[in-house]
């Protein structure tokens, strides 16, 4: 009987080796799975950083961009009135200016201004008789008896421009109104 209980000890005692070592080999899978999760939180963590700091260096990058597209704007334009002025500037130096030689110098002038309105997407407003009122780029100062049809323009006091698309200054016009009116 004591060798059978010595037995049932021996086998408790390995049973509980056994399990022991069980144990400690699934304690090592633990360790090893936190290890690694924690290895991948570092991983994350980092790219996350690089992330928000590719982010910050990209907003700051634009800000610069739209700092500097406000600043230099209107370069292009001033560039294109440049020989404008200088044209300008020249009529008035000449000594003893004929009526003709004003002339030319002031057509020529005008060209180049015409010219730097025209790189700059400034464009003329210039309706011709008979047109339809536009109310998005023509403003009626007044409306005048006239044998064509009603609202259409019969005169331009001044013209109009637009500049990229949107209405820098509408065009002066007298409209026609009903007959007999």
């Amino acid at each position: 009987m004591q060798d059978e209980q010595n037995n049932n000890l021996q086998d408790e005692a390995a049973s509980g080796a056994a399990a022991a070592a069980e144990g400690a080999q699934g304690a090592e899978t633990a360790e090893d799975r936190l290890a690694s999760a924690e290895a991948k939180l570092a991983e994350m963590q980092d790219a996350f950083l690089r992330a928000k700091a590719d982010t910050e260096n990209i907003r700051r990058r634009a800000q610069e961009d739209i700092a500097k597209a406000h600043k230099f704007a209107i370069e292009n334009f001033a560039e294109a009135l440049v020989p404008v002025k200088d044209s300008l500037e020249m009529a008035l130096k000449v000594e003893s200016p004929t009526i003709e030689s004003l002339k030319e110098g002031v057509e020529m002038t005008l060209k180049q201004l015409a010219s730097a309105f025209e790189k700059n997407r400034l464009l003329e407003i210039n309706p011709a008789q008979g047109e339809k009122l536009d109310p998005m780029k023509h403003q009626a100062i007044s409306m005048v008896p006239a044998d064509q049809d009603v609202n259409t323009i019969v005169s331009v006091l001044q013209k109009g421009y637009t500049i990229a698309d949107r209405l820098l200054r509408p065009a002066l016009v007298t409209v026609s109104q009903q007959k007999g009116s």
